[in-house]
């Protein structure tokens, strides 16, 4: 990309990581993707061709590397890149407190559910093999169920019926269960409001929030809207 003609740190740096999709890029590998196809499913709506683009671009600026693995191409960050870490969570801790509002293009269940299982705690599931069947009201119906698979400490997530019985099933719209993922509203605010239904065993009903856990951001505090407004 063309520099800003700045000897400005800032100018520098940007040079190298404002180009669209780059730090979602980042991301990702920050987050323990190191596969083309694990970069791809975090950043689903990015061609193949870019996403080869910017790992390049990366590479060449010492912010990537690329390694062989088992015959498998892997894509690890460098010191440079992992430096970048407080640089990635303040970026989502502004966002959470001062980019608000979900607009229909910025849901989706497939990048919903990849961010909720590398994140699971399996730790707060049972030992023995749990199906948390998830079903979402206000999407086409090819990508309304989902199913949430924990045993022998691995989680894999399924778009197609796994074939198991479900411990507990989860009704929902897909803005209600991303805002919950984000912290936006409170498991016991939307059982109360029915925008989320959990049908199973009380006990498995009472775990089904520990179960999903909630993003990294969404503790951050969010801004009094009367201070903002002022």
């Amino acid at each position: 990309m063309a520099g800003y003609g700045q000897f400005c740190p800032v100018a520098k740096a940007m040079e190298v990581l404002d180009e669209r999709w780059t730090l979602l890029v980042v991301r990702e590998l920050l987050l323990g993707s190191t596969r083309f196809n694990e970069l791809r499913r975090g950043n689903p709506k990015m061609s193949p061709t870019l996403l080869s683009k910017r790992l390049r671009t990366l590479e060449r600026a010492g912010v990537v590397r690329r390694v062989g693995v088992e015959g498998h191409t892997r894509y690890v960050l460098t010191p440079a890149g992992e430096e970048l870490r407080p640089v990635v969570e303040a970026l989502g801790a502004w966002g959470t407190r001062w980019v608000g509002g979900l607009g229909a293009a910025d849901l989706d269940p497939h990048l919903l559910l990849w961010d909720m299982r590398r994140t699971i705690d399996v730790a707060a599931w049972p030992q023995e093999r749990t199906v948390l069947a998830i079903v979402l009201t206000d999407v086409a119906p090819r990508v309304s169920r989902w199913w949430v698979v924990v045993r022998d400490g691995q989680v894999e997530v399924c778009d197609d019926d796994p074939g198991y019985d479900a411990t507990a099933v989860v009704t929902t719209p897909l803005r209600t269960l991303t805002r919950l993922w984000r912290g936006d509203v409170t498991w016991a605010g939307a059982l109360r409001s029915g925008e989320v239904e959990v049908a199973g065993p009380e006990a498995a009903r009472r775990r089904v929030p520990r179960w999903l856990g909630q993003s990294v951001f969404a503790r951050v505090p969010r801004p009094d809207p009367a201070a903002v407004e002022a």
